[in-house]
């Protein structure tokens, strides 16, 4: 892998070494991010132990398919982002870049958009902790528990993508004004690590979350 010696950094002996640590550096910091949500479901999966039956109560209050139709969404995304890597590396040509680098985006908007409305619909069914909180069936208190950590994973989950949307409207920008040649698309490989990760996330959210009683 090579990039120009503009691109080159000073502490760097040549620019595949520079391209390597960079890479190196974003797999290091996706194995914090793996860490955090490790956390996440460890205490899921602790707690889904120990309350079984409410859990799988709580998420028979899950729309099914509104989270099938998001995890489409995201498997589109990653392969618009696949695309965009493969067009950075081999392609010094903006359009094609810039095109999918905006599809991933907009899918990125629309998994954001479903979610929200299905934020939505979990507060008028009042199954939203604290904010509006009515369910009263058995084990009430253990599914709003399930509600509690539902919210928690989903929300921090999609934070995380936005975080990622907005990574990759600044390489569309960035794609539009000629910045990523075949030997300078490193960004781009990073970025598109980094929303690789974030939907690999969701495609475990979504047999923890809406799977256990189907």
């Amino acid at each position: 892998m090579a990039e120009s010696a503009a691109h080159l950094d000073m502490q760097f002996e040549n620019t595949a070494q520079q391209h390597d640590t960079r890479i190196f550096g974003m797999w290091v910091f996706l194995a914090t991010e793996l860490m955090l949500f490790g956390g996440m479901f460890t205490i899921y999966t602790v707690y889904r132990a120990f309350y079984p039956n409410a859990f799988a109560e709580g998420s028979r209050h899950l729309d099914l398919t509104l989270g099938s139709i998001n995890t489409a969404v995201l498997i589109v995304s990653s392969l618009f982002m696949a695309l965009a890597v493969h067009t950075a590396r081999t392609s010094a040509r903006r359009l094609p870049l810039a095109l999918c680098l905006s599809a991933t985006v907009g899918l990125g908007i629309l998994f954001l958009g479903i979610k929200g409305y299905e934020y939505y619909l979990h507060y008028l069914n009042g199954e939203v902790p604290v904010l509006n909180w009515t369910y009263a069936g058995a084990q009430a208190g253990q599914v709003q528990l399930f509600f509690w950590l539902y919210f928690a994973m989903t929300g921090v989950h999609a934070l995380h993508l936005f975080i990622g949307i907005g990574l990759v409207s600044l390489l569309t920008l960035l794609a539009l004004l000629g910045r990523y040649k075949p030997d300078s698309y490193t960004p781009v490989e990073m970025t598109g690590l980094y929303w690789h990760f974030v939907d690999i996330i969701w495609i475990f959210l979504l047999p923890l979350l809406y799977l256990i009683a189907k």
